[in-house]
């Protein structure tokens, strides 16, 4: 056989020759050696000569020589076949040879170590199946994919079998994750793993790789000016000198070991250096020795030299760090919103809210770039255009840090934050304004959207940083959020919404009009495919290095676009500001909030009653609230008053309550009221001028303004049954009201019982601050309302936020009904509001509210009900005369007694003068002027008859204490006016008279 006619094919086989076959051993030739001997003897037969018998030696020769040619004839052919099975094995040989160097070249070209892809330029960064997979760690002996058949008949034949299973210098490959420890000299181990680690950026480009790890300085690292380094996006490679820890999130660790220290568990393949360029490789329980590829640092930089020129030719270089400043500025259009944010392959790519939007969602983790890329998009569309062309509403939901550095620029028209979320909260629902004033303007102007009259509204883009964190606090905006994501595009309103996650952040009435999604790092490969429609972002690294990269899907791209976020700086935004044509700031979509203090001459109207100014960011408005009605004008005339032109007429004629915890501002509310009605009732705060005021009330005349503070105290301080009959009669004013015409003001800190009952009477209710939101939910408020932090004043009516006016000072000549100087009364008014004016006379006893009768002992027969342990002793002098009960009853004797018993037949029923004097007459000494007949209760009752006569012929003086007693002693069933125990009060009872409350002198 010949070397030519083997098929050197890789998967063609190569068979061993056949054993040659053995020659047959040659026959000893018989019948040679018979056929003479009988000849012989035959002849001899026949001649009978002797001589003929020699023929018969000729068989055994000829037999012989026979034989022995034969044998000679079988060796030259065995021989022959030895040569020629010689030949095969030599020719098989070096097809061999041949096949292991084709495959030996097909494996390196497969998988090249770095003086390959020096060789083979071309090869670099080529997708080739199986290279990317794996690392040439060095050179050395593999199986090889040689086939031999057939059995070998002798040891040549077993060679060639064995030197066919193994293809020597072949490349010895881990898989490039597997982790790779290089254990040796410091210098040669580093120039080891120098080549490993080039080896690896020459099979994979930018992108798909990207080192990590320590700076150009380190002997260990790899030149700074590979382009790996500056890839934002891959698998991390890390070349790690001894002793540095290999991270969690490295993917292909490279690390130098020092002799005899042992390899990172991170680490499956080691290489243990035993000579110059030759190791160990321990992988996979396997050991072998091979040999190794080293690199020096001057090589390397030729190496990153070459790569980096390639990539700037190929386009590979897609992330290096991007500044807004080499950013172009788009060519400004009322048309357009369109900016340059970043690069992607070394160009720059543009977003255009209008064109690619009308609405953009962005999603990615904390510490991926969103605040970065939020800042560069607000400031790239506002470089070129003025604040008439394009404004912004930034809120920031995530610590109010986001947009710092944008609040200077003149587009934008405000930045909120969750640190005030209450004002966050009311500039958001002021958008719902903002779309009813666009399409009025639009309306107006006749166009359908605002691309048919450019110029007529500027473009207003809203931008919200954590947006799933604003709507969980406040879930009522997902429904605002998706009216604008819905109208947006013909209104000029544009959304920008971020959020670190999209899985229960975005509604689909929102995402189905956000055709522009960015998508930086997230963790769930659900969020990426919500946004994305692919899992990409979920693939993107968190090394610091990556922040800022991310996949953009425009409207009309087919596939998500990998992009580095440029970076703006103070500096950018300062030159953005300063370029603008004009520095009139845009205008913001909302008012400012409510001030803390309302003076009441901001709201006051003639003729109206004003109680402070409402906050209506839904309207875009703040009107003053004003009670409709009929008021009393100034000089006691009536005035019916209509609406009102410059703020909200509410209907609360009849009156309204003021629920709010101490400190809250009730007081100053009653007294705003005050200040403008010009008839008032205020019911002081102690107990007996409130009862008096409400005693007074029904004579008071129409128009007339009840005010009530602190009600449920002043009820909490009477006794039960005073203090039902006390609110019974404040029901009964309530409820009589509007049909007289009055106002009826309640302030309380706290609804329930009976006082709940007048409260629902009245039309109205103001809900200033309470302690909790249980109770403003009892006091008759929304949950969702409840507001702890308000300033005092500021509560709710009817759902909107109110802050309540305050008078500007005291009504001139006002002055709270006489007050006794030590009273109880008097220590409350001193410490109450300032007085009002044209307090109403009228009330029980026949003095007005709040003043005090006296009583004098002396001038009138007086039986006097004192408690017991107090004396009458400092009643004597003065020509009054003393007698106890006891006393009185011995010297009127069985005669006056019958006598009294009988001018007293019909007590309280009026006797007339001549029964009286009758019955005077039957008390004798004890009815004389100037007898003061005194005792205790049980004295008086045990008496009773002397008690019948005295009471209806002279005045009866019952202490405050003995109320208990006060009916048994009077006979009557009706409540006298409340007297506080235990500061002289009494009250004083005449015949046929009402009952008053006097002081007792001390």
């Amino acid at each position: 056989m010949h070397h030519e006619d083997l098929d050197t094919g890789a998967g063609d086989a190569i068979r061993l020759p056949a054993p040659p076959p053995t020659p047959p051993r040659p026959a000893i030739p018989l019948l040679t050696a018979v056929v003479p001997v009988i000849g012989a003897v035959v002849l001899w037969r026949l001649t009978g000569s002797v001589y003929s018998l020699w023929f018969a030696a000729l068989g055994p020769v000829l037999a012989i020589a026979g034989f022995a040619d034969g044998l000679r004839g079988s060796r030259r052919v065995a021989r022959r076949a030895r040569r020629q099975a010689a030949t095969e094995l030599a020719a098989i040989d070096a097809a061999l040879a041949e096949r292991h160097a084709d495959e030996r070249r097909r494996a390196w070209a497969r998988t090249p170590d770095v003086a390959g892809y020096c060789a083979a330029p071309d090869e670099i960064w080529r997708q080739v199946p199986g290279r990317e997979e794996v690392v040439v760690v060095g050179r050395g002996s593999a199986r090889s994919a040689v086939r031999v058949d057939g059995e070998p008949h002798d040891d040549a034949a077993r060679a060639v079998r064995r030197r066919a299973r193994l293809l020597e210098d072949a490349p010895v490959a881990v898989p490039l994750r597997a982790g790779i420890a290089v254990c040796g000299p410091a210098p040669a181990a580093a120039a080891v793993a120098r080549a490993l680690a080039l080896q690896v950026c020459l099979a994979h480009p930018p992108g798909r790789v990207r080192v990590v790890g320590a700076g150009e300085r380190d002997a260990d690292a790899l030149p700074a000016r590979l382009p790996q380094r500056e890839a934002a996006g891959g698998a991390t490679l890390l070349v790690a000198p001894h002793g540095r820890s290999v991270p969690d999130d490295v993917d292909i660790p490279i690390v130098r070991v020092a002799d005899g220290a042992p390899p990172p568990p991170r680490c499956a393949a080691v290489l243990t250096l035993t000579g110059p360029g030759r190791a160990r490789l321990e992988h996979g329980g396997a050991t072998r020795e091979i040999r190794v590829e080293a690199v020096s640092a001057g090589q390397a930089l030729t190496v990153a030299d070459e790569l980096a020129a390639r990539a700037a030719q190929l386009g590979q270089r897609i992330d290096g760090a991007v500044a807004f400043a080499d950013l172009p500025a788009a060519a400004p259009s009322a048309e357009s919103l369109a900016t340059w944010i970043g690069s992607s392959g070394g160009e720059a790519v543009v977003v255009d809210l209008v064109a690619d939007g009308p609405h953009a969602v962005v999603i990615g983790v904390t510490g991926a770039g969103k605040s970065e890329l939020l800042t560069t998009w607000v400031a790239g569309m506002c470089r070129g255009r003025t604040a008439r062309e394009v404004s912004f509403l930034l809120v920031d939901f995530k610590g109010g840090r986001t947009f710092d550095a944008l609040a200077g620029l003149p587009h934008v028209a405000g930045v909120l934050t969750d640190l005030d979320d209450a004002e966050a909260l009311r500039a958001v629902e002021s958008l719902r304004a903002e779309i009813r004033h666009r399409e009025r303007v639009l309306a107006e102007a006749g166009a359908r959207e605002i691309g048919d009259d450019p110029g007529i509204l500027s473009r207003l883009v809203i931008v919200v940083d954590e947006y799933a964190a604003l709507v969980a606090a406040h879930p009522g905006l997902h429904e605002l959020f998706g009216d604008i994501a819905a109208r947006g595009r013909a209104l000029g309103m544009h959304l920008v919404l971020a959020s670190q996650r999209a899985a229960g952040s975005f509604r689909d009435a929102v995402l189905a009009n956000a055709p522009l999604r960015i998508a930086l790092r997230v963790t769930d490969a659900a969020d990426s495919r919500a946004v994305l429609g692919t899992d990409e972002a979920a693939h993107l690294p968190g090394a610091p290095s990556a922040r800022g990269v991310a996949f953009v899907r425009r409207a009309a791209d087919s596939a998500a676009l990998r992009v580095r976020v440029a970076r703006c700086a103070p500096g950018d935004l300062a030159a953005v500001a300063g370029s603008a044509p004009t520095a009139e700031r845009a205008r913001a979509p909302w008012l400012p909030a409510l001030p803390a203090l309302v003076p009441l001459s901001r709201v006051a109207e003639p003729g109206r009653i004003a109680l402070g100014l409402v906050d209506e960011p839904e309207h875009q408005r703040q009107p003053a609230l004003l009670l409709s009605g009929v008021v009393a004008a100034p000089g006691g005339a009536d005035a019916a008053v209509g609406g009102a032109s410059g703020g909200d007429a509410v209907g609360a004629c009849g009156g309204f309550a003021v629920v709010g915890a101490s400190g809250a501002g009730r007081t100053t509310l009653l007294r705003t009221v005050a200040a403008q009605h010009p008839r008032v009732v205020w019911v002081p705060a102690d107990p007996e001028g409130a009862w008096d005021a409400l005693a007074a009330v029904d004579a008071a005349p129409g128009g007339t303004a009840l005010l009530v503070d602190d009600a449920d105290v002043i009820a909490g301080r009477l006794p039960a049954e005073y203090a039902a009959e006390w609110l019974a009669r404040l029901e009964r004013a309530a409820r009589e009201a509007r049909g007289r015409g009055m106002l009826v003001v309640v302030a309380a800190a706290r609804v329930s019982g009976a006082l709940s009952r007048t409260i629902e009477l009245l039309p109205g209710r103001a809900l200033l601050p309470l302690a909790s939101r249980a109770d403003h939910v009892a006091a008759g408020g929304e949950s969702a309302d409840y507001a702890g932090d308000q300033p005092p004043g500021r509560g709710r009516w009817e759902r909107r936020l109110v802050q309540f006016a305050m008078p500007d000072a005291p009504p001139a000549g006002a002055a709270f009904p006489a007050a006794v100087p030590g009273s109880a009364r008097g220590a409350a008014q001193g410490a109450g509001p300032s007085a009002v004016p044209d307090a109403v006379p009228g009330a029980a006893g026949g003095a007005a509210p709040g003043q005090l009768r006296f009583w004098r002992p002396g001038r009138t027969p007086t039986a006097l009900v004192l408690p017991p342990g107090v004396s009458a002793e400092r009643f004597a002098g003065g020509g009054v005369r003393l007698s106890t009960v006891d006393e009185a009853a011995a010297s009127a004797g069985p005669a006056g007694a019958t006598a009294a018993g009988a001018g007293s037949a019909a007590p309280g029923t009026g006797a007339t003068a001549a029964g009286a004097g009758s019955a005077a007459a039957g008390t004798g000494a004890a009815a004389a002027p100037g007898t003061v007949v005194w005792g205790t209760p049980e004295a008086w009752l045990g008496q009773w008859r002397l008690l019948a006569a005295m009471r209806a012929a002279c005045d009866v003086v019952i202490a405050a204490e003995c109320a208990p007693e006060y009916r048994s002693l009077t006979g009557r069933r009706e409540l006298p006016p409340y007297a506080s125990p235990g500061a002289d009060r009494a009250w004083l009872l005449r015949p046929g008279g009402d009952v008053a409350r006097v002081v007792l002198p001390r």
